[in-house]
């Protein structure tokens, strides 16, 4: 049986087809990813890799470049498998980070936002093996910096997570410490821009987002940047500090601010 995806059409073997007869629950649903071999996958990867190198060829080879395999691989299951979409996204993607420069991002060029503690990437992974990226939200004060230092923060501890993924995870915690947080701390620029580099150029690589001890005054923020952030509003849970000492970290890997 075939099935196609995007422009390509893809040979799909089932095992055990007596499996999907008549008999199943009709609340079972058909998953394409589920269905596709490794050795499907890797054609359509070298389809999206000849159709970049064909009609993209201005765009940079190497790792996160449009000959990375495994960045290739990432996007088509981001895309369900859809040639056409991933080619479509990843090809932005792989701009962006030639424009933004995020190769020659490093802890010089980001030292002076650093160095206001808004952001950084914890020490010690999360009790589900995750990389933890923390925002101390209170330490964010919109304007005092010119955004393009905010936002390559915001980019260079993203790639610092990544790098810190252990074998066998591909996503991260993002960590939002709002206590203490005031009005003068809202920055709904800055917070859909990090939903946006998650969507556009980092694609299911956040796993969970926890909002912790929200005060009143973040409620109205958030139902107003909630519908610009779609899907990823799903990952978003509100929180007490409690619950981050409890659920999400042991006494060992605990953050220093939440001992307190």
């Amino acid at each position: 049986m075939s099935i196609r995806i995007g422009s390509t059409l893809v040979a799909v073997n089932f095992r055990n087809s007596t499996n999907l007869s008549r008999n199943q629950p009709r609340s079972c649903r058909f998953s394409v990813r589920s269905c596709l071999s490794d050795s499907d996958q890797r054609k359509l990867v070298f389809e999206v890799k000849k159709r970049l190198a064909r009609d993209y060829s201005i765009l940079p080879l190497g790792m996160n470049g449009r000959d990375d395999e495994e960045m290739i691989l990432w996007f088509l299951k981001d895309r369900r498998f859809s040639v056409e979409e991933a080619i479509g996204k990843l090809s932005k993607a792989i701009r962006w980070r030639q424009e933004f420069k995020v190769s020659e991002l490093s802890e010089d060029s980001v030292k002076i936002a650093a160095e206001t503690g808004k952001a950084y990437v914890h020490d010690s992974l999360d009790t589900r093996g995750r990389p933890v990226l923390t925002v101390v939200a209170a330490k964010h004060i919109p304007g005092l910096l010119d955004r393009i230092e905010d936002e390559k923060l915001c980019v260079f501890l993203l790639e610092k997570a990544l790098s810190k993924l252990p074998a066998g995870q591909d996503k991260i915690l993002g960590l939002f410490d709002l206590r203490g947080y005031g009005a003068e701390n809202a920055d709904i620029k800055f917070l859909t821009f990090l939903f946006d580099v998650f969507y556009c150029y980092y694609p299911s690589r956040l796993d969970e987002v926890l909002f912790v001890d929200a005060p009143f005054v973040f409620k109205p923020i958030w139902q107003f940047v909630k519908p610009l952030v779609k899907r990823y509003a799903s990952l978003v849970k509100f929180c007490s500090s409690e619950t981050v000492r409890k659920e999400y970290f042991t006494d060992e890997t605990l953050p220093t601010s939440f001992k307190n």
